[in-house]
């Protein structure tokens, strides 16, 4: 069996590497057999070359959330330039697994979401990094219309902490002028550091403020599920080929 080489961002702020290694051990958990691997495209060690000289067959899975630059062009080359011909699995998002780990940190943090009247009254800012690229916004804005649609939200609206807005303060002032009686903030981010920060100063004005996602058992589930999309892929591939 490959293992699972998870390839992390990273990030100077010391609680991003403590998420990223909380939420290794909750995929270990999930999976004990799976020999788990962590590198890093930057700030932190090890980096990716240090690491894939020691694994004789793995997949690595990216912990990116939408298929944006650092997905459709750091990853890939980062391996290369490690001389690694590794499959590579999908991004994380869109999936349902992350609406259940969203749905969790605002259960978390308070907020009643198996009464159906709550959820109606309350509109929720799904509060994401933000991108240049069109495709990750618009796939950003399809996952907050499905979280809505299937949760039954009064309202979602996306926020970003960086790129373009609207920002966080923005978004819940049309959740409240579109007649959501209380707000909540979930920030759509993988790990603390300097974005969640600036989106938990930002939702003062907000009722509920989640926590990042983190090692959420949910995310750790949905890397598995890439990681065998991925494997089974590379596996399919050659035997169509032979």
């Amino acid at each position: 069996m490959p293992a699972l080489l998870l390839i992390a961002h990273g990030s100077r702020d010391p609680r991003h590497a403590a998420t990223v290694a909380a939420l290794v051990e909750q995929v270990r958990a999930q999976r004990p057999a799976l020999e788990v691997a962590t590198a890093y495209l930057d700030h932190c060690a090890p980096r990716i070359p240090q690491v894939v000289g020691r694994l004789t067959d793995a997949v690595a899975v990216p912990l990116l959330l939408n298929r944006a630059f650092h997905a459709k062009h750091d990853v890939p080359a980062a391996l290369r330039a490690a001389g690694a011909g590794l499959p590579v699995a999908d991004v994380l998002g869109p999936s349902p697994l992350l609406l259940a780990a969203l749905d969790r940190r605002l259960a978390e943090a308070g907020l009643d979401l198996d009464s159906a009247v709550v959820r109606a009254r309350t509109g929720v800012v799904l509060a994401a990094a933000g991108s240049s690229d069109p495709a990750a916004d618009a796939a950003t804005r399809a996952l907050a219309a499905e979280w809505r649609r299937s949760r039954g939200w009064a309202a979602v609206e996306v926020a970003y902490a960086s790129a373009s807005g609207p920002r966080v303060p923005e978004a819940l002032a049309a959740l409240r002028a579109a007649g959501a009686r209380q707000t909540a903030v979930a920030p759509y981010l993988l790990a603390p550091g300097l974005l969640p920060d600036r989106i938990a100063a930002a939702a003062a004005g907000a009722d509920v403020l989640a926590g990042t996602l983190g090692p959420a058992p949910e995310l750790a589930a949905l890397l598995l599920q890439r990681y065998d999309q991925a494997r089974l892929a590379a596996v399919a591939v050659p035997a169509l080929t032979a």
